[in-house]
């Protein structure tokens, strides 16, 4: 049994203190009141009401109502109200807060729970009266409630607030777009080699997007050519272990009559089954948008849409939408996928070089390189035509037979498809079957520049042949499994490869003599130079001055200095600062340099660079004579390369491929801190190196012959002892 509280005071110092329960009596004039009435000041005198202690009691307990007419105005004295005495139960209780609720007052949720300690579904939703329709009274208060430490103190409860819902953002998908051309033509071997790399490629997290082109076939077996061959490949692909493919017929549609570029029906189509971890395969087959009808379509056009796609660009804006409105959507579709390989699978394998000692393009920066090498294939073309002058000629076909040795298809197209032509003055011999050949290069190189160019510069293409990916996708095998259980060494895979690196299987500034293998040692699967070329967007490539227009010789006069305007010499600094991780003495660097340089090389925005200058040994007068200038040695004086972007891009290859090939194809030389850990770079792309004895320098050159020419070599050696370095901080003596 409850005890009754105290008596509270209520006065106008502090009024109405608990805010819990309040009860509203109307105020009526002339109302009188009784002897037995206990004064009542609210709000601190404001209004002054009379109640019945024992009729207040009864109210409050539920027992009676107010009467207007006992309610008479008194003084504002503070006087003690008498405490109901009724509440000796929890049911009373509960009866005083329901009869209160009936007179539209509120009290506190949490004061319910702590007053009653009972769940807070016993007590109902009390709505409290809007300001504008509260009566004209008085509000006593509630003047049985808890204290306000009560009120104010944390309530636990538990699963009472549902938890927001939290939104789930998909994993960004990262994909490969691969397209295999002519799949008819390979045997089942090679069907199923693809397919166990395009498995590994599933498994390290490399989405597999696949299009069937079935080559050059009549139109009216294009569909079921490619379905065919879509099919099979797919049934290759379910053969691996825990491998599953989607094959997607309706993935396209084109405008009326077939004209236009194809686009992709369905964003979602393609890839919730990728997502899922299918390998899906597309056939070259769109739909007419006006007439559901299905027309074949160019399976490059077919590559090219599929990046559109996947790249976030295939959403036509609206010209009246908002430009943030539309930038916002392709950055949001552009956060789902991203498309980081596109792979190019011909049976003729990487893009052949016509020019230089390579036999093929390893590494083509694309900036750089697209039109140079685009010109080679066409300029081949031609000669085979008879358009070429005679000594191109003769130098073309050449390295035509080169191609026509080395790669397997073209073996076979010799051998099965073309017959022997006899020689004209107008049509080189091997001109039919290297024609088709050098279209086919074509083709994949600028669907590989079309495609690079829609995505961000991190992606990166490759053309290699099924053949090849194939072969490194056995397991290895021993060469006499019956005497011995070595096996030989596999080649390594390129798709494999450059996933995990992103990188070609060779580096592309690597003399031709060593690319043999990646090893150093002869395939153990074929004799053959593996036939895969890797691309990048890459960055340009800036020669100061143009070595196409001015060669780079000791006697040109003036020669160029660091202070031109055409060079961003702060950059040029923070780059050779970044790559050194020292401080340069600019203007002790300027003064030694200036009056040498043979030129600079840039790559992209000062990422990678290179100068080069014309030093004379001790002894020989830089005078303009040409004995003096027979005698200055080409000289390597600075190689950088930005922290950020060694190791990756190709950046450091693009320089040095540009600086013996084009720059300096006679030769060059450089030297190098015995202790550089960079020195396994210069060894293998050196012609040579020679340790210089009293010093700590390496000296390496790439000039051939150099070791036999005894004035040329003490000219080299002279030159590396005598330049002084020009660092700021004066450790030049540790050098």
């Amino acid at each position: 049994m409850l005890t009754p509280p105290r008596p509270v005071l209520v006065s106008r110092s502090r009024p109405n203190r608990v805010k819990a329960m309040e009860l509203w009596i109307p105020r009526v004039p002339g109302g009188e009141s009784t002897t037995e009435d206990a004064s009542c000041d609210i709000f601190g005198g404001q209004s002054h009401y009379d109640c019945s202690g024992s009729k207040l009691a009864a109210i409050l307990a539920g027992k009676g109502t107010i009467n207007p007419e006992h309610n008479v105005p008194r003084s504002n004295d503070s006087t003690i109200i008498s405490p109901v005495q009724s509440f000796g139960a929890r049911a009373s209780q509960v009866a005083c807060f329901s009869n209160t609720a009936r007179t539209d007052e509120k009290l506190g949720r949490r004061a319910k729970e702590k007053l009653l300690d009972r769940p807070t579904e016993e007590f109902k939703e009390v709505k409290e009266p809007e300001p504008a329709s509260l009566p004209s009274g008085v509000n006593l208060g509630s003047f049985y409630g808890a204290s306000r430490a009560v009120y104010d103190s944390p309530v636990f409860r538990q699963n009472t607030t549902p938890a927001p819902e939290r939104q789930v953002i998909p994993e960004r998908l990262h994909l490969a777009l691969i397209k295999i051309t002519s799949p008819q033509s390979l045997d089942d071997s090679v069907i199923n080699g693809v397919a166990r790399t395009l498995s590994q490629l599933v498994r390290l997290g490399m989405a597999c997007c696949v299009v069937v082109d079935p080559g050059n076939v009549d139109n009216a077996t294009v569909r079921q050519t490619a379905i065919a061959q879509a099919d099979r490949i797919s049934a290759a692909v379910d053969g691996q272990p825990d491998s599953k493919a989607f094959r997607l017929d309706s993935a396209l549609s084109i405008s009326e009559k077939g004209s236009g570029q194809p686009t992709v029906m369905s964003r979602t189509g393609l890839l919730t089954p990728l997502r899922d971890g299918h390998v899906v395969i597309v056939t070259p087959v769109a739909y007419i948008e006006e007439n559901p009808r299905a027309v074949p379509v160019s399976a490059d056009d077919t590559v090219v849409a599929l990046t559109k796609e996947f790249a976030g660009l295939a959403t036509i804006p609206d010209p009246d939408e908002d430009p943030k409105i539309t930038a916002e959507r392709i950055i949001s579709l552009q956060r789902e996928v991203s498309l980081d390989r596109v792979i190019l699978l011909h049976p003729l394998g990487g893009i052949p070089a016509f020019r230089g000692p390579q036999a093929s393009h390893v590494f083509i920066n694309i900036e750089q390189e697209f039109d140079d090498i685009e010109g080679e294939l066409i300029g081949m073309q031609k000669s085979l035509c008879g358009e070429i002058v005679e000594g191109e000629v003769s130098k073309n076909l050449n390295a035509a037979h080169s191609i026509l040795d080395s790669n397997p298809f073209s073996q076979f197209a010799a051998k099965e498809i073309s017959s022997p032509i006899t020689q004209t003055s107008e049509q080189l011999p091997g001109s039919k079957t290297m024609k088709p050949i050098l279209d086919g290069h074509l083709e994949n190189l600028r669907l590989s520049q079309r495609t690079l160019a829609l995505l961000p510069s991190g992606a990166s293409g490759i053309i290699t042949s099924p053949q090849e990916v194939a072969n490194s996708s056995r397991p290895a095998e021993s060469t006499t499994p019956e005497l011995s259980a070595v096996g030989t060494r596999r080649q390594r895979n390129p798709l494999i490869h450059n996933l995990l690196t992103d990188k070609p299987l060779l580096s592309s500034s690597l003399p031709p003599g060593r690319r043999a293998s990646a090893n150093g040692r002869p395939s153990a699967i074929s004799n053959l130079t593996p036939h895969s070329t890797f691309l990048k967007r890459g960055m340009p490539l800036t020669l100061l001055p143009n070595p196409h227009v001015q060669v780079w010789t000791a006697d040109h006069r003036p020669r160029l200095q660091l202070s031109d305007p055409t060079i961003d010499l702060p950059r040029l600094v923070h780059l050779i600062e970044d790559s050194f991780d020292r401080k340069l003495d600019v203007q002790n660097y300027l003064d030694r340099v200036n009056d040498r340089i043979a030129g600079l090389i840039v790559a992209g925005e000062y990422e990678g660079g290179a100068i080069l200058t014309w030093e004379t040994p001790p002894g020989v007068v830089d005078d303009g004579s040409p004995e003096s200038a027979a005698r200055m040695v080409p000289y390597l004086d600075k190689f950088a390369v930005l922290k950020r972007s060694q190791g990756a891009g190709g950046v450091a290859d693009v320089v040095f491929n540009a600086m013996v090939r084009t720059c300096f194809p006679n030769g060059v030389c450089w030297r190098s801190r015995k202790d550089n850990p960079v020195n396994k770079w210069y060894f293998e792309r050196s012609s040579g190196s020679w340790k210089l004895s009293d010093s700590n320098w390496t000296m390496f050159w790439t000039t051939p012959g150099l070791p036999e020419d005894s004035q040329r070599f003490q000219d080299y050696e002279a030159v590396c002892r005598a330049i002084q370095p020009s660092w700021a901080d004066n450790k030049s003596v540790i050098d």
